[in-house]
């Protein structure tokens, strides 16, 4: 990783949270991780590992850490971060106290986080992941991602208003190439691999170019008619893919 905006909020990040709460350990996960990081459009998906549960002071404390870097570093608008207690590293479905879109919340660490921090979380501080989180269980990232395809992507698609949106034009179609290899073979792959997959799966290939425009390049702007009919294709392809992926798997033996 380059010296860039990025580098300099975590940096500051790691320095300003281990003065705000007793901190273990702190990773970051998904592209940056991966090695699929985009400066200034890939979200900075972290980590830390605390000694106990953050009470209400405590919170404060981290939601003024957030705020301030949000307001001072660009970059920080891109990041994120959950806050793990050691003692209940093994809780799969226990949520965390997360800073994410500029507010405190409580959400789970899910088994398609805990497998990108096994398999090789960047350390920014303490230990690697693996000498700390537990290995997944047999089954259940599989189980996991079926359950978010089918609970929440497959739902979604029956909302055709949220597709007129570019994050859902391209997170829908690459989630259902990420999910149907990790089913398929076991392996987690980038966002930039899934591109690749896509056209595998029969994605319209102005859908893939559109998604990987907005990626890596400068996108061309389109109409709102044009919108509509995207956001059409894009959701059609998503539903029956996941429809199709989830039937295939089940009657797997």
């Amino acid at each position: 990783m380059t010296a860039t905006g990025t580098d300099q909020v975590l940096k500051r990040f790691v320095t300003e949270v281990r003065h705000s709460v007793p901190t273990v350990a702190v990773w970051a996960h998904g592209s940056l991780a991966l090695g699929d990081f985009q400066e200034g459009r890939s979200d900075l998906d972290l980590i830390a590992v605390v000694e106990s549960p953050p009470d209400a002071a405590r919170r404060g404390r981290l939601a003024e850490v957030h705020q301030r870097l949000l307001d001072e570093e660009p970059a920080a608008a891109q990041l994120h971060c959950s806050y793990m207690p050691g003692e209940s590293l093994a809780e799969a479905e226990a949520d965390h106290v997360t800073w994410a879109h500029a507010t405190i919340l409580e959400r789970p660490v899910t088994p398609v986080t805990r497998r990108e921090l096994l398999d090789g979380g960047l350390v920014l501080h303490g230990p690697p992941p693996a000498e700390l989180l537990p290995p997944l269980l047999p089954g259940q990232l599989d189980d996991y991602i079926r359950r978010n395809l089918k609970e929440y992507w497959l739902l979604a698609t029956g909302r055709p208003d949220l597709w007129l949106q570019d994050i859902w034009v391209d997170l829908g179609p690459l989630v259902l190439a990420r999910s149907a290899v990790t089913l398929r073979d076991g392996r987690m792959i980038t966002k930039g691999e899934a591109l690749t997959e896509l056209l595998d799966l029969g994605a319209p290939e102005d859908l893939v170019h559109d998604i990987r425009e907005r990626r890596y390049a400068v996108p061309v702007p389109i109409s709102d008619a044009e919108r509509v009919r995207r956001g059409e294709r894009a959701r059609a392809f998503v539903r029956d893919g996941i429809r199709s992926l989830l039937a295939t798997d089940e009657g797997s033996p």
